[in-house]
């Protein structure tokens, strides 16, 4: 898998939903190997789009697409400043990974202190404990960069039952270890997140 990040701060929400929803319609049936996305605008304005391919060539060959272009000219004005892109094929996922089905998606944005270090500490056991204590959480991937960053995104059943599952002590022992392990953490909640599978 491949996958593409755009984030950005947008100076109009109604134009770029409108824009998410006409390349769904415009755009979409050409890109060969799209595997889907997830995105969504959070309440200060912050875009953020996790665009999933089979491999590289499927994401360059639709990012030269005419259709592509034309539809990213008239997308980018929609961003006060110029969005930043990201992009990697060293993905992991947490459970089956992500869910069309989810209702709140929240992004994390940080590095790893040792990634060796906070992959060894989430074993098949420690996951197990997790998903029973967690039954809000659907699943997660997580995108690493250069340098130890990385880009997670995690799905939810609700918002409402993501802020009880985090205000729960049944898993705060591991989640407060587990915290020490990254720095310099982000979140980015997307309450009304577009989801779009194969």
């Amino acid at each position: 898998m491949f996958v593409q990040t755009i984030k950005g701060m947008t100076k109009d929400a109604a134009k770029l939903k409108a824009q998410a929803e006409r390349w769904q319609v415009d755009v979409r049936p050409g890109a060969v190997g799209f595997l889907g996305g997830t995105g969504g605008i959070a309440d200060d304005g912050t875009f953020v789009l996790f665009a999933r391919f089979i491999d590289e060539a499927s994401a360059q060959a639709n990012s030269s697409r005419a259709e592509q272009n034309a539809w990213w000219e008239q997308t980018v004005d929609c961003f006060d400043g110029e969005p930043t892109f990201r992009e990697s094929s060293d993905i992991r996922f947490l459970f089956d990974g992500g869910s069309d089905d989810a209702g709140f998606v929240q992004v994390m944005e940080g590095r790893a202190v040792d990634r060796a270090k906070a992959e060894a500490f989430e074993t098949p056991e420690l996951l197990e404990q997790l998903h029973k204590a967690r039954p809000d959480l659907l699943g997660a991937m997580r995108v690493w960069f250069d340098g130890g960053t990385f880009a997670e995104v995690a799905y939810f059943t609700s918002e409402e039952g993501a802020r009880k599952g985090e205000a729960s002590s049944e898993f705060e022992a591991p989640m407060q270890e587990y915290q020490d392990l990254y720095r310099d953490m982000t979140f980015i909640d997307l309450r009304d997140p577009i989801l779009n599978g194969p």
